[in-house]
């Protein structure tokens, strides 16, 4: 008869490991004995911090078989810090770091950065602070999707699925895991228009990553890019990072002003844009201005990097084709991030390029990181063949468009004074202010109550442009009682503004 197994033993709790260093020298005299040594290392580490109240510590037997030393000298560094306060213990039971120890009651001191060193000498990236920053009870935060959108019973479901199987004990495909790839380009050729195989695409961490990816393999140092103005600081950070010269050019209510492109010699190499709505301000790209822009990159051989940011979300406006499907992607890699669709925090994205771009792109993500996170591309291969991707992105118009008419029918009494813009789509608007209302002094006066807002301050601009006086106003990240909360601490701030200067509304 077949006896049953026995049940296993719950495994002892992993005991710690830490560096100790005992010096066995032919003078004993110079060191002292290794008992004292290694009582003395315990001893510091327990004052300085590095062992904290309660920490469990290896047993006898197995720290003196790490440190290559007798049983007893263990024994005997134990018992005199046992004695001194330091740890506790009996005999049959785990030896720990005493909670009535000395322990440090403040941090050390923040070391300074020294950039003086040479392997340091190359120029900082700029960074896009904004004034006023800090902590606050409210932010407008700009591309913050809804934190309740995720239907936690479709989550959850999904992720019951990806865990059924341990993750791979090997490097993955560079390119991505196909089942998404496959899924994401029939995804595209519905929503958006774009005709691209799973062999054109490849998953990256975000659109960011995507846009790194791609100056890596194409620019070189002093290498011409258009990007609009006012631009994404955050792409903009990259290719002044990379070494790229940037060219700006103007945005208007049609996006971006495709007559001031440069020709000829002066035609950059790349062109980075956001048609679908413009960061920051919010216009989408005209049908006129599409063709003549894959025109323009055909004659002069220019890359277009197209982001299709926030295209998901539209509201009363009808849909536009993507460059990337009006050009069959001969002249247009597109870039696709699920950040604002679902969330930033799982860093996936998706880049659709030209074939001659696949394997320069393949060699720069083997360096970067090799490949994106399989477990995260298995559930989001999952959200999107089950359809609750489309499901999802339905629902969630809808209540972005909720939020949006909130933000438009609180503002309505601010006219003339105060114009709303960019709200054909996305999950933020701008605020046109009048002249006579400073956007810097409403961006302080709201900070010292609590609410956090970003201008269109000069770091939106690489040429020497006056900045637009706006106040850009993130509302998809809000729930409905704080929109309407802050919207309304905005009105006051505004309103007393406008009674300091002898105006009325």
């Amino acid at each position: 008869m077949t006896q049953n197994p026995k049940p296993l033993r719950p495994r002892a709790t992993p005991q710690l490991e830490f560096p100790l260093e005992l010096h066995r020298l032919e003078n004993p005299s110079r060191s002292g004995p290794l008992h004292n040594q290694l009582g003395e290392q315990l001893r510091q580490s327990i004052l300085s911090g590095k062992l904290a109240a309660g920490t469990v510590l290896p047993s006898s037997r197995s720290l003196a078989h790490s440190l290559g030393i007798s049983r007893n000298g263990v024994v005997l560094a134990f018992e005199e810090l046992i004695a001194e306060g330091y740890l506790v213990g009996k005999r049959g039971s785990s030896t720990r770091v005493s909670s009535e120890a000395f322990h440090p009651v403040s941090s050390p001191a923040p070391v300074q950065p020294d950039r003086s060193r040479r392997w340091l000498a190359k120029p900082m990236p700029p960074r896009f602070a904004d004034p006023d920053a800090g902590e606050f009870t409210l932010e407008f935060r700009l591309g913050r999707p809804d934190p309740w959108g995720v239907s936690l019973e479709d989550w959850r479901k999904i992720w019951r699925s990806v865990l059924r199987t341990p993750p791979a004990n090997d490097y993955l495909d560079p390119q991505g895991y196909l089942p998404l790839r496959e899924a994401l380009s029939q995804y595209l050729g519905r929503s958006r228009g774009v005709s691209c195989l799973p062999e054109q695409m490849v998953i990256t961490s975000g659109s960011i990553q995507s846009l790194d990816l791609l100056a890596r393999a194409v620019l070189k140092p002093g290498d011409p890019v258009a990007i609009e103005e006012p631009c994404y600081r955050t792409a903009r950070g990259v290719l002044e990072t990379l070494g790229a010269k940037l060219i700006p050019i103007s945005v208007d209510e049609d996006g971006l002003r495709v007559d001031l492109l440069p020709t000829g010699e002066n035609a950059p190499l790349m062109l980075y844009c956001t048609p679908s709505h413009q960061y920051p301000l919010g216009s989408r790209l005209s049908m006129p201005r599409r063709a003549a822009m894959l025109e323009w990159a055909g004659q002069h051989d220019v890359l277009i990097l197209e982001d299709d940011y926030d295209s998901e979300y539209r509201y009363n406006a009808a849909p536009l084709p993507a460059l990337a499907g009006l050009s069959r992607l001969e002249q247009v890699a597109y870039l696709g991030t699920f950040s604002k669709v679902l969330s930033p925090a799982l860093r996936l994205g998706y880049l659709v390029l030209p074939p001659a771009l696949l394997e320069p792109i393949l060699r720069q993500k083997r360096i970067v990181d090799f490949h994106s996170n399989q477990p995260t591309q298995q559930a989001m291969c999952e959200f999107v063949t089950s359809g609750m991707l489309e499901k999802h992105i339905w629902r969630m118009r809808r209540v972005y468009a909720h939020k949006r008419e909130i933000l438009r029918e609180m503002l309505r009494p601010l006219l003339p004074w105060a114009k709303l813009g960019g709200l054909e789509a996305g999950l933020h608007a701008h605020l046109d202010l009048h002249p006579s209302l400073s956007a810097q002094k409403v961006q302080h006066m709201l900070a010292q109550r609590g609410i956090g807002v970003r201008i269109m301050d000069s770091s939106y601009y690489i040429s020497n442009t006056v900045p637009r006086n706006a106040v850009l106003l993130g509302y998809g990240g809000l729930e409905l009682a704080d929109l309407r909360r802050g919207i309304g601490v905005l009105l006051e701030v505004l309103e007393g503004m406008l009674q300091e200067s002898g105006s009325r509304i």
